[in-house]
């Protein structure tokens, strides 16, 4: 399903099933608003919802298209610094949020997985055999090359 501009959306990274995440206090190398990882497994709060800033005319966001990433909380938008820390990783650059727009906070797809709508209703009863909850129907795909 494409993504809509203006939409809001959460970001879950891959591996460690956390949330991008941002909140009022001071990242550690430039002092703006500092970004993290939180959550288990999808699950968060209201600082880990993202409103998709378009930076072209398009209704919805393109792959080839960059776009801004604004935190809904705060207002400002994710942004890479010129600060870079010592570690653990040498040469890493400082993520944060910073209150204004600019060239330093446009970002571009180059792989991802998003969620599609399930077309199927959830089922309001479990499964008398089973122990666990049930399943979303979401489907899960990669990144075509035209969204």
């Amino acid at each position: 399903t494409p993504i809509k501009c203006d939409s809001t959306v959460r970001l879950i990274h891959v591996t460690t099933k956390k949330n991008l995440h941002s909140h009022n206090f001071a990242s550690p190398l430039s002092h703006n608003q500092e970004v993290s990882a939180y959550g288990e497994d999808g699950a968060g709060d209201e600082g880990d919802q993202w409103r998709v800033v378009c930076t072209t005319r398009n209704d919805y966001w393109l792959r080839k298209d960059g776009i801004r990433l604004q935190h809904v909380v705060t207002g400002k938008y994710l942004h890479i610094t010129g600060d870079t820390y010592g570690r653990p990783i040498h040469g890493q650059k400082e993520i944060c949020c910073y209150q204004y727009a600019n060239s330093q906070n446009i970002w571009k797809v180059d792989a991802g997985v998003y969620m599609r709508p399930s077309t199927e209703p959830l089922s309001s009863t479990r499964d008398d055999q089973s122990n666990s909850h049930p399943q979303s129907s979401s489907n899960t795909d990669h990144f075509d090359d035209e969204l």
